[in-house]
């Protein structure tokens, strides 16, 4: 049985929901942290799946360098069926029990990158916004908090049977983007609308 951190959808918004990818100054960021910390509280996860009142917290980071992407394709393995093939630039999950310390979001930010990803000689990370989709089953019961991570080393998939990628130059991911957008993640679709403004 899982558990994972949630805050109450009208806690989080008050009346009106954002949609898509916002940068830092055009939503009130530090209020909804602010909320995040204070608000939050676990849940068993099959009850947050089905519960539209709850916003699941991811933390969710984009690894950038230079004029790349690092990317990723969910295999059979990978988990949540619903993104199996899809294509991601986004590290993250759920914010877990585990991760219950001074500042969960730094805690279930760091172990999702180290689950998921080998990062030689360690990284530098920023936060880029926040992304909300409202439209499709899988986001309107997830709120992310976007990070940019540069990896000052190489970096490896740690869950190969799980994942496979590398570094793709944006360019190319835009015209992917253009050509066929169900190819991509929703989240990651409505980061790269905006991705120049990133890299």
């Amino acid at each position: 049985m899982e558990f994972v951190y949630v805050v109450k959808r009208y806690d989080l918004f008050d009346l009106s929901f954002p949609h898509g990818f916002r940068r830092p100054w055009e939503v009130p960021l530090p209020l909804w942290i602010e909320r995040i910390r204070t608000r939050g509280f676990f849940v068993e996860r099959r009850h947050a799946e089905r519960d539209s009142a709850l916003k699941q917290i991811i933390p969710y980071c984009v690894l950038l360098r230079g004029g790349e992407v690092f990317t990723m394709r969910r295999q059979k393995k990978g988990g949540e069926s619903r993104l199996f093939h899809k294509i991601s630039i986004g590290v993250g999950g759920h914010i877990n029990p585990v991760d219950r310390e001074d500042d969960p979001l730094a805690a279930g930010l760091h172990r999702e990158i180290e689950e998921e990803v080998h990062i030689e000689g360690g990284y530098v990370e920023e936060p880029l916004g926040v992304i909300n989709d409202e439209s499709e089953e899988v986001g309107a019961v997830h709120f992310g908090l976007v990070f940019g991570v540069r990896p000052k080393g190489g970096v490896t998939i740690r869950e190969t049977e799980q994942l496979e990628g590398g570094w793709v130059p944006v360019e190319e991911l835009r015209a992917r983007l253009a050509a066929d957008r169900a190819e991509f993640e929703s989240w990651s679709a409505l980061i790269l609308d905006r991705i120049s403004e990133l890299v």
